[in-house]
């Protein structure tokens, strides 16, 4: 399943992408997120797997920087530790 954290707004659109069936729930994306917002939790499959904490989805675009805004420029990120190469963003 691909899962769409975010929105979008009038000045674009700002979501997280995981692809929950790549994803191993290995937690290296929780670990390198400067700002926090991944977690591994179990899906309606009882498989962990990341996402973005609930609790900044719909402010996502204020608490992320953004992959390509800011985080690919970082040796360390989301889309670099991800063996699976289960995430992406849109901004």
């Amino acid at each position: 399943m691909i899962a769409h954290y975010g929105y979008a707004d009038g000045s674009g659109e700002y979501y997280i992408i995981i692809d929950t069936d790549r994803c191993n729930g290995c937690e290296e994306c929780v670990k390198v997120c400067p700002q926090g917002v991944l977690e591994v939790a179990l899906d309606d499959y009882d498989k962990a797997v990341a996402r973005v904490k609930e609790d900044v989805v719909k402010s996502i675009h204020f608490v992320c920087w953004g992959y390509h805004r800011r985080c690919a420029s970082e040796e360390s990120n989301c889309h670099a530790v991800c063996s699976q190469d289960a995430i992406s963003h849109t901004w």
